[in-house]
C-alpha cells in the first residue's frame, strides 16, 4: 500500500512535469526551436491565477480566474513571439536557446518583484479533499492533475493529428519557406503555437499550485521536464507525457530507496542511459524532411 502511495503521488507530479513536457514539444513540433523558459512560462501562469484568485490580492472565483490566466498566458506566448522570437529569424537554433534562457531569467525576476519570493499556494475548491479506498488515501488535487493531464495530451494529439491548423504548424516546422509557397501564413501560425505553449504552461501552473507551494524558482521544474520530454522523444507528444510520468514515479522510490545524496540525480542517471540505448528518445517520431 505505501508503495501504490507512492505510485499515486508520483504520477501527479509526473503529470505537472510532463505538461511542462508538452510545452517544449508544442514549440519544437512547430518551430524546431527549445523554449528553455516553458518552466518559469508555467511558474508565471501560476503567479497569475494566485493573483487573480487568492483572497489576499484579487479574490476573483477559482472558475472565473481560470480562464482569465489562460487567456492572459496565451497573450503572452503570442507577445514573446512577436516581439523577441520572429526577431531571431534566420539566427542559430544556439541564439534562441540563449534568448529563452536569458527570457526565463527575467520572468522570475519579474514574478520576484510582483508576488514576492515567499513561496505561496493557489486557493481553489479541491484544497484539503480525498477520496479514502481502503488503506489507499487519493488528494483530489492529485486526481485532478491526472484527470486534466491525460485529457489534454490526447487533445493536443488529435489537433496535430487531424485538423489543418495542426498539419499546417507540423508543415511550417519542416520547412517555413515551402509552407509559406504553399499558402500557410508561417508567422501567425508561430504565434499561434506560442500563444498555445502558453495556455498549456498556465494549466501546469495552476495544477502545481493546486497542489503545492510555489515561488519564482519553481520555474527551475523545466529542468526535470525538458529531461521528460527528452526520455519520451521530442517531437512526440505522447512521449513528452510518458517521459513526465517516468520521471515522476522514478523521484518518490529513489528519494526512499536510494541514499539522499544520490536520489536527486536519479532521473538524469535515467536521461543518460535513454539517450545512449535510444539517442531519440523511447516514443521518437523520427521523420524525414519534406519539401
Amino acid at each position: 500500500m505505501d508503495n501504490l502511495q507512492l505510485v499515486i503521488s508520483g504520477l501527479a507530479n509526473g503529470c505537472v512535469y510532463g505538461l511542462i513536457a508538452l510545452g517544449f514539444v508544442l514549440i519544437y513540433k512547430a518551430t524546431e526551436a527549445v523554449n528553455f523558459a516553458q518552466g518559469d512560462m508555467m511558474m508565471l501562469g501560476a503567479f497569475v491565477t494566485i493573483g487573480l484568485t487568492n483572497a489576499n490580492y484579487m479574490g476573483l472565483p477559482f472558475w472565473v480566474a481560470v480562464p482569465i490566466s489562460l487567456g492572459l498566458m496565451a497573450g503572452f506566448g503570442v507577445l514573446l513571439d512577436r516581439l523577441l522570437i520572429r526577431r531571431m529569424f534566420g539566427e542559430s537554433q544556439t541564439s534562441v536557446v540563449i534568448l529563452t534562457i536569458a527570457l526565463g531569467f527575467v520572468i522570475r525576476f519579474v514574478a520576484g518583484l510582483i508576488w514576492g519570493h515567499e513561496p505561496q499556494t493557489l486557493q481553489n475548491p479541491l484544497a484539503g479533499k480525498d477520496i479514502r479506498l481502503g488503506g489507499l488515501v487519493l488528494g483530489l488535487e492529485d486526481v485532478a492533475v491526472i484527470v486534466v493531464t491525460v485529457l489534454l495530451t490526447l487533445s493536443l494529439y488529435l489537433f496535430f493529428a487531424r485538423t489543418k491548423l495542426g498539419l499546417a504548424m507540423q508543415a511550417a516546422s519542416q520547412n517555413q519557406l515551402a509552407a509559406y509557397y504553399m499558402g500557410i501564413p508561417v508567422k501567425r501560425v508561430q504565434g499561434l503555437i506560442w500563444g498555445l505553449a502558453g495556455m498549456v504552461a498556465c494549466v501546469a501552473g495552476i495544477l502545481f499550485a493546486a497542489k503545492g507551494a510555489v515561488d519564482p524558482n519553481s520555474g527551475l521544474l523545466g529542468i526535470k521536464a525538458f529531461a521528460a520530454a527528452v526520455i519520451g522523444g521530442f517531437g512526440s507528444l505522447p512521449g513528452a507525457l510518458a517521459g513526465g510520468l517516468i520521471v515522476g514515479v522514478i523521484e518518490p522510490f529513489a528519494s526512499r530507496y536510494i541514499a539522499a545524496g544520490y536520489s536527486q540525480i536519479a532521473p538524469y542517471a535515467l536521461v543518460l542511459l535513454v539517450l545512449i540505448v535510444r539517442p531519440h528518445g523511447l516514443f521518437s517520431q523520427i521523420r524525414l524532411k519534406k519539401v
